[in-house]
Parts: structure tokens; C-alpha cells; sequence
């Protein structure tokens, strides 16, 4: 009985101690200063509009297709891409060994498929 009546005046002298000092709260002003040039009633305006704008959970792709502006022919382009696609080594990682040096044994078959073009075509 004596320890249990120690610890409940043990913690009401912890009580009592903490409201003869007084608790105070500090305002929180953030990690960053804040620096918008907007007061609280032209954010507020703002964010109102946002809420209300038209489709603006709509996901993407829902709205039709999207367009892309060309920026150029596309020929050179898809050339450019079959050649890579059909490149002989273009699976070949050059550091699989130490100091090994990546030399390529065959022709892209592209560059072989033109020649051959070019040769009909001369013959012609």
C-alpha cells in the first residue's frame, strides 16, 4: 500500500508542477518563410476556381487523341529507327568481359537490303 500511495503523490506533485509553470503554445510559422506576393482572400479566389474548372479529373486520353506538333520529316526518322531495330549487335553489352572491345562481325541487314537496291537499280 505504501509504494502505491507514493507513486499517486509522485504524480500528483507532477501535476501541480506542470500547471504552477504554465504550458504555452507558439504559433507554427512553418519551416519557410512564406513568399507570395497573394494575400489569404486572392488564394482563396483562386483555389475556388480551380475546384470549379471543367474536366479536371478527367483522365488523360479520355478527352480524344492528343495532338503532337511535327517538328520534322519523318522519313529520316523511321529510317533511322528500322536501322537501329535491325541491328546484328544491338544486344551485345560491350562491358560483359573486362577489357573486351565490341566489334561487330556482321552487316546490318538495312544497310545490306540498300546496297542490293542500288545495285538492281543501276543495272536497270
Amino acid at each position: 500500500m505504501k509504494i502505491s500511495n507514493l507513486l499517486a503523490a509522485a504524480a500528483l506533485a507532477g501535476v501541480g508542477l506542470i500547471a504552477a509553470t504554465g504550458v504555452q503554445a507558439e504559433t507554427y510559422e512553418g519551416v519557410q518563410a512564406p513568399v507570395s506576393g497573394l494575400n489569404r482572400a486572392d488564394v482563396q479566389g483562386e483555389a475556388m476556381r480551380a475546384a470549379h474548372a471543367p474536366d479536371q479529373n478527367v483522365t488523360r486520353g479520355s478527352r480524344g487523341p492528343e495532338t503532337v506538333e511535327l517538328s520534322g520529316d519523318r522519313r529520316p526518322v523511321k529510317a533511322q529507327a528500322i536501322r537501329a531495330a535491325a541491328a546484328p549487335d544491338q544486344n551485345v553489352n560491350p562491358s560483359s568481359r573486362v577489357n573486351s572491345k565490341l566489334v561487330s562481325t556482321m552487316r546490318n541487314p538495312v544497310d545490306v537490303r540498300a546496297e542490293i537496291a542500288t545495285r538492281n537499280s543501276t543495272r536497270m
